[in-house]
């Protein structure tokens, strides 16, 4: 994906060593430059003001204020994507998390030299999208306050009448929000999910435990052999395994572990593959938040066989440059708020008057 604006990014650590290697790393990428280093978030609120940062990378241990309460300052009051780059991402997975809730694009781990070169390319690529309007903030300080709870919505009044459908969903970078939104609003007899989500390994748990406490659905890490049930959601995370469709009717998800697909495992676009030729308009597939391009050839595949496909549009996402690549290469029906996805899935797989005459 082109990209037509530079990225402007103000690094903030506390370590001299950590900021001459993330300027130095960065600048590597022709189209960012590094207008800034500091060391504390009281030396980088100024430059925030006088540079005009359009991304920051913030460390989560700082002298002063750490990178916690700098985060929920600058979504307040200068809304900028903010990509936390920290140690604590290895070992504190929920310190990690809680900067995802305040309103991070992402959190990464500090290279080791193991996979530096990895790291490099994926660092890059978020702090491009970002820049370039595909990140989107400011709503988080807003919103977390109604999420904070672990009770879900009340139920609907009736029972949810499943017409058979199935569902295919995939998301990456945002995909903790998004989920974190979507999932709890949809009913406990809701049609059957399986759900492809790019996560460090260390936020697994502790976002496996927010969803279970706030899902009136069954919500569980998927399992090889497992049906597709009303009322489960399985949730594709294991970056050694594909997840794919097998059989029609009675599906059941297969957990295959092979090579990545265009350098991605899970792929999500062997996921909407393989609903594609084993389910066809008996299956519906969203492409919610990320970065890069995968999902969108599965996604195409399944809109070729007439089932409806849907996309969280723009404004609502986190990183939407794998919505806008689903969308330019005509792979989506409809372009949707976050907010406006899980009406728009269960009108699809729910039974009408007409289908039971």
């Amino acid at each position: 994906m082109s990209f037509t604006h530079r990225a402007r990014v103000l690094v903030v650590d506390d370590s001299l060593t950590m900021r001459a290697f993330f300027n130095a790393l960065l600048e590597r990428d022709k189209l960012i430059d590094v207008v800034g280093t500091a060391a504390s978030a009281d030396e980088a609120r100024g430059m925030m003001i006088d540079l005009r940062p359009n991304v920051v990378t913030l460390d989560i241990e700082m002298p002063g204020m750490n990178g916690l309460d700098f985060l929920s300052e600058i979504m307040e009051q200068r809304p900028t994507p903010v990509i936390m780059l920290s140690s604590l991402t290895q070992q504190g997975a929920e310190t990690s998390f809680e900067a995802l809730e305040r309103g991070a694009i992402d959190c990464f781990p500090k290279p080791t030299s193991a996979n530096r070169e990895e790291f490099a390319q994926r660092l890059c690529a978020l702090v491009l999208a970002s820049a370039n309007g595909s990140g989107r903030t400011g709503r988080y300080a807003r919103d977390l306050p109604s999420r904070s709870g672990t009770a879900p919505p009340a139920a609907p009044p009736v029972a949810f009448d499943w017409n058979g459908k199935i569902v295919m969903m995939s998301a990456s970078t945002g995909g903790v929000d998004a989920l974190l939104q979507l999932l709890p609003t949809l009913p406990a007899d809701g049609p059957p999910m399986v759900i492809t989500l790019q996560i460090e390994p260390e936020f697994v748990a502790p976002l496996m435990q927010r969803l279970k406490a706030r899902c009136r659905a069954k919500v569980i890490l998927a399992e090889d052999g497992r049906k597709l049930e009303p009322g489960l959601i399985q949730i594709v995370t294991d970056p050694e395994a594909h997840a794919v469709i097998d059989r029609w009717p009675d599906p059941s998800v297969r957990l295959i572990y092979s090579n990545p697909v265009s350098g991605i495992r899970p792929s999500a676009s062997l996921l909407f593959a393989t609903a594609a030729k084993t389910a066809g308009t008996n299956a519906v597939g969203v492409m919610l938040t990320g970065i890069g391009t995968d999902g969108v050839a599965g996604l195409k595949a399944l809109r070729a066989t007439g089932a409806q496909t849907i996309s969280q549009d723009s404004l609502s996402c986190l990183v939407d440059q794998a919505p806008a690549a689903a969308r330019a290469a005509g792979a989506v029906e409809l372009d949707l708020p976050l907010d406006q996805i899980a009406g728009a899935v269960l009108a699809s797989c729910r039974r009408m008057a007409a289908d039971a005459a």
